[in-house]
């Protein structure tokens, strides 16, 4: 569930990634399943999504949760609140980004520095599609 969704390769994941998720979504309940947009990423699959060069999806300690753009806020702020890894709200995208690195926040709202919202999602979809044979 948590492999590269482009190649299909797996790693050992990281539990303390696995258990913040687990807090948060015990902190705000969603009311149905989650979708893990990406778990675990080869070096290869970063570049392809271009992620950033010292990713915690290369190291299997990270996992981006789509979620409603009514509970993204709320998920996003359990998550700070924990202080126990590294969130990224990326609103325009409609997922929240949760490692269990350094503590640290970022968002995609007018920085400016990030690629819109379509064109990103669009390569992961690309790319899951590719592995899955869709």
């Amino acid at each position: 569930m948590l492999a590269d969704s482009h190649t299909g390769a797996v790693r050992p994941f990281d539990p303390a990634a696995i258990d913040i998720l687990w807090e948060v979504t015990t902190r705000i309940p969603l009311g149905g399943e989650l979708v893990i947009l990406s778990g675990y990423r080869t070096p290869a699959t970063n570049r392809a999504v271009h992620g950033a060069g010292d990713s915690q999806h290369l190291r299997a300690a990270a996992l981006d949760v789509q979620l409603s753009s009514a509970r993204l806020a709320s998920f996003a702020e359990a998550a700070l609140t924990l202080a126990r890894g590294g969130v990224g709200v990326y609103a325009r995208r409609g997922f929240v980004h949760l490692d269990s690195g350094p503590v640290r926040r970022w968002e995609d709202a007018g920085s400016g520095t990030r690629r819109p919202a379509r064109d990103r999602l669009s390569r992961i979809a690309e790319a899951w599609a590719a592995a899955s044979g869709r």
